[in-house]
């Protein structure tokens, strides 16, 4: 996640918290047909095969399904959301970028894109989506951070999607406008387990970001049902804008801002509760 982020309490349509679902604190009762597990995943993208993990619900038949994509550098998986969702239903992919964590190749922002499409390709093919017991058709994807930009991205160019959530979106393309030293040093700072790249040469690709800013999705996030969820962590107002301007082009956006910090440290069954709610609003 991004450690540059500074605090900055923005007020914008805090909503009241909604009562934390079973799902958050209770087991869904035992299905010996067919019980929840989890699949490792080795899906192709650029050439290697990054690494994903399935956590999948119990239940027969398929599932609504959420790709959950991490931040940079992605110290902040949210899987207690991962698991929090499989319990109330939904089976959760999580991955990693190439070059991160552990996937093979080179780390870069605009790979990122490329691996969630990546991603939802593989999902949305027959074999594995009947593998996974995945319904193609209520797919959702869902970032944190520098994730979150990845899936404005990702959802503008991806109408056949059944919804998009931002957890404290970072506009990574709004950055090309920075001088070179300060996206050096948020580079230097959020770097840790990237393969193939130094502080200057991520710099040098954020100045090459400007196409993909929140203001370039807006259009294509019309299309689809869309989450933003805010904190006290500065990135707040580049949301809100975002947010103001897929509502002035027709959109169906539900916004949340919490007094919380970047990675939710103290808003975790709040983060939780408001998506598990937002996801039972989708078609079904």
């Amino acid at each position: 996640m991004l450690a540059a982020c500074a605090a900055l309490a923005i007020g914008c349509g805090a909503e009241a918290q909604t009562r934390p679902p079973a799902a958050i604190y209770a087991d869904p009762p035992a299905d010996k047909a067919n019980p929840a597990r989890s699949e490792v995943l080795h899906i192709p993208s650029g050439g290697v095969q990054i690494n994903g993990l399935a956590y999948l619900a119990a239940g027969p038949g398929a599932h609504p399904t959420v790709v959950l994509l991490h931040g940079l550098p992605g110290n902040e998986k949210n899987l207690d959301l991962a698991q929090a969702l499989r319990r109330g239903g939904w089976n959760v992919v999580t991955f990693n970028y190439r070059g991160s964590w552990g996937s093979p190749g080179t780390f870069s922002f605009k790979g990122n894109l490329d691996d969630a499409k990546a991603v939802l390709a593989y999902l949305r093919t027959p074999a594995n989506a009947a593998a996974l017991r995945i319904a193609p058709e209520r797919l959702v994807i869902m970032g944190h951070s520098m994730g979150a930009w990845v899936t404005s991205q990702v959802a503008a160019g991806d109408a056949a999607l059944a919804g998009a959530a931002l957890i404290s979106a970072a506009d990574m393309g709004k950055r090309a406008g920075n001088p070179i030293e300060r996206n050096t040093n948020l580079a230097a700072q959020n770097m840790e387990s990237l393969a193939g790249v130094t502080a200057q040469s991520m710099a040098r690709e954020m100045a090459e970001l400007g196409p993909y800013t929140f203001a370039a999705a807006a259009p294509g996030l019309t299309k689809v049902p869309l989450l933003v969820l805010t904190s006290d962590d500065g990135l707040a107002p580049d949301a809100q804008a975002l947010v103001m301007d897929v509502k002035r082009r027709g959109g169906r956006v539900k916004v949340v801002h919490v007094a919380s910090d970047h990675g939710w440290n103290t808003a975790r069954i709040r983060l939780q509760t408001e998506i598990l709610a937002w996801l039972g609003t989708l078609p079904k």
